[in-house]
């Protein structure tokens, strides 16, 4: 009997494998046709080149099948999920930047975002608000991704925010300190939950007095499998990501020292937004 499960496990391992390769193959491929797909390849499916992509939302690609290729990859759960992610983000900001008086020019709340990519959703949130009422500092290692920021920016004629290339896990200082400090889309990625402890820890001691931390925490996600076997990453690896409760989250948080943390969950049900008050 138990031989025989062996022999079944084996044969379902090598199945799932054949399966995994075929898929890759069929994105690389035919999957190719779609431009989400192809700045995928480019810049990795993680990269915030991608994510930037997956904000605007317009299917793009070939004629026809391109476009409805497109479609269906930006249709995908999880980007569906991102997308309520950055809604839910910028509501929490809006709502901090108004308890610290950031409603006309002149307030100057400084927001930090340690991994920002292109940046588009900061972008829009400094559009909503007089010039000199916000100061943003946009960081990433991805180079890409900082230039394709820095220009979206410069055409939308907007001032007060800048691109620092810089690690966020090896943070330089700011100053004057940042009233916000965000992390988003960074944690689900990283495996070791030490090193997200550490993270924490390390960027509440770069906020201002009665800063405020927002990072977000990917509590579940029902493509994790294919993901990890089809979908390679910005360092041309597949992308494995790691779920965790948001209690876990809220500990790391708490024990770092931060007080009243508290989180809300977008509307797909996938992530979850948490703020921490130094």
């Amino acid at each position: 009997m138990r031989m025989t499960l062996t022999k079944t496990r084996t044969k379902t391992k090598r199945w799932k494998r054949v399966q995994w390769a075929a898929m890759r193959a069929l994105l690389g491929t035919v999957g190719r046709a779609s431009t989400g797909v192809r700045i995928g390849y480019r810049h990795g499916f993680d990269s915030g080149s991608m994510l930037d992509y997956v904000y605007v939302n317009k299917a793009g690609g070939f004629p026809v099948v391109g476009h409805l290729i497109d479609r269906v990859y930006l249709n995908a759960v999880g980007w569906r999920a991102i997308r309520a992610r950055r809604e839910l983000l910028k509501d929490v900001l809006r709502k901090e930047i108004a308890q610290r008086g950031g409603t006309g020019a002149g307030a100057g709340v400084r927001v930090l975002d340690v991994a920002s990519g292109p940046g588009r959703y900061l972008q829009d949130l400094l559009a909503e608000y007089e010039p000199g009422t916000l100061h943003v500092e946009c960081r990433d290692l991805d180079r890409a991704g900082l230039a394709q920021g820095g220009r979206q920016a410069a055409e939308r004629g907007l001032t007060g925010i800048s691109y620092v290339y810089s690690d966020a896990l090896d943070p330089a200082p700011v100053s004057p300190a940042p009233d916000i400090v965000v992390v988003s889309g960074l944690y689900e990625l990283l495996l070791d939950d030490a090193v997200i402890a550490a993270s924490v820890a390390r960027l509440r001691g770069m906020l201002a007095p009665g800063g405020v931390l927002v990072f977000t925490t990917q509590t579940r996600h029902p493509q994790l499998e294919f993901i990890a076997n089809v979908l390679p990453n910005r360092d041309g690896v597949l992308w494995e990501m790691k779920c965790r409760p948001v209690e876990l989250a809220e500990q790391w948080a708490a024990r770092a020292g931060f007080a009243e943390v508290a989180s809300r969950r977008e509307s797909v049900g996938l992530f979850t937004v948490t703020t921490a008050r130094r």
